[in-house]
């Protein structure tokens, strides 16, 4: 049965919530079996992650979910004309991986211990992106529960791989620990498909005819997933490059090796994940808001769709001013309830605002891509990451210790969403 906009809300609020515990819990358990220096050799690693992720899914998701809301295609043949698609870049994308990852982990990196892990990474994105081929079908049908379900039911599988995982692997060396982080995944993955699998219509029939290919589906696709692709694309290489520039200015202006990791590991595995806790809420919205806004805008009704737009906003406001004004007051309780230290308060003070702004800028971005305006979201992204790295750059050689990442973060959210407001205006003036 499809849903309301407010219950698809609910729905993918309660379901945010649940991941988010325990997705705490993971980070709970990863930040004291790994340690500081774990940590931050972790997060050295995932904007790597992040990167291929993105690159793997090539913007296929939100292209399936925006033509599926649309009610004017056939969905099954839509669903297997983008499946391939996405099978060939990850293809392409494993044996890149395995090709680079030497140069990537000594040369970028500067930390031969994160070989295995690149290495690991070429595994596992795969089943990511049929998993979220999978989710993004569920979304443009409007049918929110499919996606909890599985995303609770992979959480929990990922934390008891933590639990029953890591203690074994770290016996055997830090490396090997990560490597077991990231190809853990696979298995959690798996569980989600089957999920998904089991919440499709009993009386579903595919025919050989919707299993081939239809060009005009595949054309359609692309020219979302194409724009979609290059704006994660870029935001995922400016996040790629982020510990790259970091290390490599500080370590040349007399920064410690050791220093860095620690810094980095802090902002990056405590503060930063603490400040995005509540981020599961503008996610919850978004994901809502997208197939409504998709489906209100192709039959012209520019009225109802700045009706929702609003109510995303509103939304995301009033969930978000008192969870900055808690983080404000209080952020040494929450580094030691969640992560049992007190490191990164200073930096948890000075972004809570940021992130305030930060929760408006998803429903925002998912808004243009839902309208069509894929190459706007892009252009807010590829604005936001050049004067996010120019001033990395910059503020790095002024030995300003970590705050030139402070900054550029900080100037990065707020240019990016004052672009997308702008953007969603003039569409719908």
């Amino acid at each position: 049965m499809k849903k309301s906009f407010k219950q698809s809300v609910i729905i993918l609020l309660i379901g945010g919530l649940l991941t988010k515990i325990l997705g705490m819990f993971i980070k709970i358990i990863m930040s004291r079996m790994l340690g500081t220096e774990g940590i931050g050799l972790y997060m050295m690693i995932l904007p790597t992650f992040t990167l291929f992720i993105s690159l793997a899914q090539f913007g296929m998701p939100i292209a399936l979910s925006k033509l599926v809301a649309e009610h004017n295609r056939n969905n099954i043949k839509l669903f297997f004309s983008v499946l391939p698609i996405s099978l060939l870049i990850n293809l392409l994308l494993i044996f890149i991986i395995i090709i680079i990852a030497p140069y990537l982990s000594n040369n970028l990196l500067h930390d031969n211990r994160l070989l295995l892990s690149i290495i690991s990474i070429a595994f596992v994105i795969p089943f990511t992106s049929i998993s979220n081929i999978c989710r993004a079908y569920f979304f443009g049908k409007q049918e929110m529960i499919p996606h909890v379900v599985s995303t609770v039911i992979e959480d929990i599988f990922r934390l008891i791989l933590m639990i029953i995982g890591i203690p074994f692997f770290m016996n055997k060396g830090l490396k090997y620990a990560l490597c077991y982080i990231i190809l853990s995944n696979i298995i959690s993955e798996i569980t989600s498909i089957l999920i998904l699998i089991f919440f499709l219509p009993k009386n579903i029939k595919i025919s050989k005819y919707n299993l081939l290919p239809k060009k005009n589906y595949i054309r359609e696709s692309l020219s979302i997933g194409i724009p979609n692709t290059t704006g994660r694309l870029i935001g995922s290489i400016g996040y790629f490059l982020e510990p790259i520039i970091l290390s490599t200015i500080l370590l040349s202006v007399g920064y410690s090796n050791k220093y860095i990791t620690n810094e980095y590991g802090i902002i990056s595995g405590y503060v930063m994940p603490l400040l995005l806790l509540p981020s599961f809420f503008t996610l919850a919205i978004s994901q809502a808001l997208l197939p409504v806004v998709s489906k209100e805008y192709s039959k012209k009704n520019i009225k109802t769709v700045k009706i929702k737009i609003k109510q995303a906003i509103i939304y995301s406001l009033i969930i978000g001013i008192p969870i900055t004004i808690l983080f404000m007051i209080t952020p040494t309780t929450f580094l030691k309830l969640i992560y049992n230290t007190n490191k990164g308060a200073k930096y948890i003070i000075s972004l809570a605002p940021i992130c305030l702004i930060q929760y408006i800028q998803a429903p925002l971005l998912s808004s243009l891509d839902a309208m069509g305006k894929s190459k706007d979201s892009m252009k807010a992204t590829t604005i936001g990451v050049i004067i996010r790295t120019i001033l990395l750059t910059i503020l790095s050689l002024l030995k300003i210790k970590m705050w030139s990442l402070i900054i550029s973060i900080s100037m990065n959210v707020i240019i990016v969403t004052l672009y997308s407001i702008k953007k969603v205006k003039e569409t719908l003036n």
